[in-house]
């Protein structure tokens, strides 16, 4: 798999010199539509026989990289693709931080197949890996990560994104004394800083997007970290569609196996504007990526100068 990390690259970098256009124009369809296309057309070039097995919604009749398309050009490895054209597509259309584009890969079968819908979610580094319980109560999660990282509870810094729903965490993360972190788009950029020990980062949690849930959690794996979910679904509708997926309890505990089986995986990102530790796209055209791969455990970043008069349109 690691021979296709280049190519998984280039599908990342076409979709986001595409999506650059885009950026403050105040319309995120159109903006996640040309990525959609980019990432569809490149995706299609590589030698896999891939699946989108979490992704966009697989009942929308929108152009995105739904729930079960497959691509690839059909030679190949047999690949799970989970995929989000642009993570951000708010900031996007906005002329904000915090807007990229990210895929991950691993073997057939690997990836948790589920539907586009809400997933709690918690996630922490290799130091406070197997110490978490996501249905314990957050203060005792907290002194667990904390004891394992050799820290206090005040000492903790704890990533959550900024929505009302997650009020009651916030409140209780602070009245135990340890500091929240308050973030508005791009959930699975801020779930891998808690595997980057330069950030101090110690723990993610919070409710977003299935589709972001399992690329944070490939990235989190091949860092060494550990992740633990909850889908979340808010209606019958959801649960059946969970149920036609294979998820016979749809709100049971997921552990990191449940998301990710295999430890070859990777995932790769290009920003589109500035991410908290990721650059946007440069006016002279340079892409700046990452690159996170489950067998060596590396996160490696990338700098491509790419020709302004070749700059990827989709056909």
């Amino acid at each position: 798999m690691e021979l296709l990390l280049l190519d998984f690259l280039k599908v990342t970098e076409s979709a986001a010199l595409a999506a650059k256009q885009w950026v403050g124009r105040g319309d995120k369809l159109a903006a996640d539509e040309i990525a959609t296309k980019t990432m569809r057309e490149q995706l299609n070039d590589i030698n896999m026989k891939g699946k989108i097995v979490i992704g966009e919604g697989e009942i929308d009749d929108a152009p995105m990289l739904h729930i079960g398309e497959v691509v690839g050009n059909g030679s190949g490895p047999e690949l799970d693709i989970a995929v989000d054209p642009i993570e951000g597509t708010t900031p996007t259309a906005n002329g904000q931080d915090n807007a990229m584009t990210v895929i991950a890969a691993a073997p057939k079968g690997s990836l948790l197949h589920a539907p586009d819908m809400y997933m709690e979610k918690l996630a922490v580094g290799s130091e406070a890996k197997g110490k978490i319980n996501i249905d314990a109560p957050i203060i005792e999660n907290l002194q667990t990560v904390a004891e394992a990282k050799g820290k206090k509870v005040h000492e903790l810094n704890v990533l959550v994104q900024d929505r009302p729903r997650h009020q009651e965490y916030i409140d209780t993360i602070r009245q135990s004394g340890a500091k929240v972190h308050l973030f508005k788009d791009g959930d699975v950029i801020y779930t891998i800083s808690t595997c980057m020990n330069s950030l101090d980062m110690d723990l993610f949690l919070g409710v977003g997007g299935a589709p972001e849930g399992v690329l944070g959690a490939v990235a989190v794996k091949s860092l060494g970290g550990e992740m633990q979910a909850k889908l979340r679904p808010r209606n019958e509708e959801e649960r059946a569609r969970c149920k036609g997926m294979g998820l016979k309890v749809p709100d049971k505990t997921l552990k990191h196996d449940d998301l990710v089986k295999s430890e070859n995986c990777f995932l790769v990102a290009t920003g589109i504007t500035n991410c908290f530790y990721l650059k946007g796209i440069a006016s002279n055209n340079i892409t700046y990526s990452i690159l996170i791969g489950g067998k060596d455990r590396q996160m490696r970043y990338v700098e491509t100068q790419h020709s302004k008069e070749k700059v990827y349109q989709p056909s």
